[in-house]
């Protein structure tokens, strides 16, 4: 027993995917908002982002992968300064036809050099 106490080597992550390293260039789309974003990691369940300046957030967003032409739903779940942590519920192709809920995604994407 130790008189300084002892702490755990490991944390828990609460997560339950694994994140990857991301590092995409990104847009943050809801209305009235636009600002540019790095897609700091990505999950299947969500994303952590970097905003370009630091804007308050809604709580429904779309996040745009710009080189992939992919938008992600999500819903803000915290926010500090400039970074944000989201929960995504599945990428949506922005090439061709988009659903009518992502005409605003694809035209920040188009906006953004997108082809």
């Amino acid at each position: 027993m130790s008189l300084f106490g002892s702490k755990p080597a490991i944390t828990d992550d609460r997560r339950s995917a694994t994140r990857r390293p991301a590092n995409a260039r990104g847009v943050v789309c809801a209305p009235g908002v636009e600002t540019a974003c790095l897609i700091v990691d990505l999950s299947d369940g969500g994303m952590k982002v970097r905003l370009d300046r630091g804007a308050a957030l809604p709580r429904e967003v779309v996040v745009v992968d710009v080189a992939q032409a992919v938008a992600y739903p999500a819903t803000v779940v915290w926010q500090r300064t400039n970074e944000a942590g989201l929960r995504q519920t599945g990428a949506k192709s922005l090439r061709g036809l988009a659903p009518a809920r992502l005409v605003g995604a694809r035209e920040a994407w188009l906006r953004a050099g997108g082809r």
